[in-house]
């Protein structure tokens, strides 16, 4: 049963369409990654799905539930149970690595706070880092920090905004399995931003490739390759 789901949804910023007649859906457990470069619409798509934005024509739904319709939000984003790590990170920098990763659980009033903090931070090898402040951390402790933050809050759906863009390709590969592995056990959708495709080939069950707003082709790996649009021949240099 899909997690996510965009029907028809037409977008714009004034006169500047973004994206046009664009439907897709995510499933539980699955990371879908949006390819394509910059302005194609990839980032308004995240935006929608959170609540940040409303479209201004089509639907978006949310295991069935329509959660906003033709400019009206019906589900706010607060109640969508969706994480966002955005590529900035905005960690708060006067908190420390435990604090920032509490920030959200002390919020909802969660129950046993000490030991999902210290679960999560096992899983990704920063536990040594609890008490260190973000001006402390190298990039890839940062985004590892930032990751935490969302998936300690068991989120139905990870939106990712090109959050390892500046990381080097072995830091990348690392973080990427350290999220793979509490995405099997938490069984998460993840919705990945990329304008790098091996990065996409590496990261995705499923990838859009997307093209001003549109989609130009989906599927595994081997279907993107095997396509014969050919902008997404000439995108991926084949």
């Amino acid at each position: 049963m899909p997690e996510i789901t965009l029907e028809h949804i037409t977008h714009h910023y004034g006169d500047k369409e973004v994206l046009k007649d664009f439907s897709f859906s995510f499933v539980q457990g699955k990371t879908t990654c949006l390819l394509g470069p910059s302005g194609c619409g990839k980032t308004t798509v995240l935006r929608l799905i959170s609540g940040l934005e409303t479209p201004v024509s089509g639907i978006v739904k949310i295991d069935g539930a329509t959660v906003s319709k033709n400019g009206e939000i019906a589900v706010p984003p607060h109640k969508r149970n969706i994480g966002f790590v955005f590529q900035d990170l905005s960690l708060w920098p006067h908190f420390t690595v435990y604090d920032n990763i509490a920030f959200g659980l002390k919020e909802k009033r969660e129950r046993n706070i000490k030991e999902k903090v210290s679960d999560i931070l096992d899983l990704f090898g920063i536990s040594d880092k609890a008490q260190k402040y973000p001006h402390q951390l190298s990039g890839g402790q940062k985004q590892m920090v930032a990751i935490a933050r969302s998936l300690v809050l068991q989120p139905q759906v990870l939106l990712m905004d090109e959050p390892l863009a500046n990381i080097d390709t072995h830091l990348k590969e690392d973080i990427l399995g350290h999220l793979k592995t509490v995405q099997k056990q938490q069984l998460f959708a993840m919705l990945y931003v990329t304008h790098d495709h091996k990065e996409a080939f590496h990261t995705g069950d499923h990838i859009l490739v997307m093209n001003a707003g549109k989609i130009e082709a989906a599927g595994t790996k081997e279907e993107i390759c095997n396509s014969t649009s050919n902008y997404v021949k000439s995108f991926l240099k084949f």
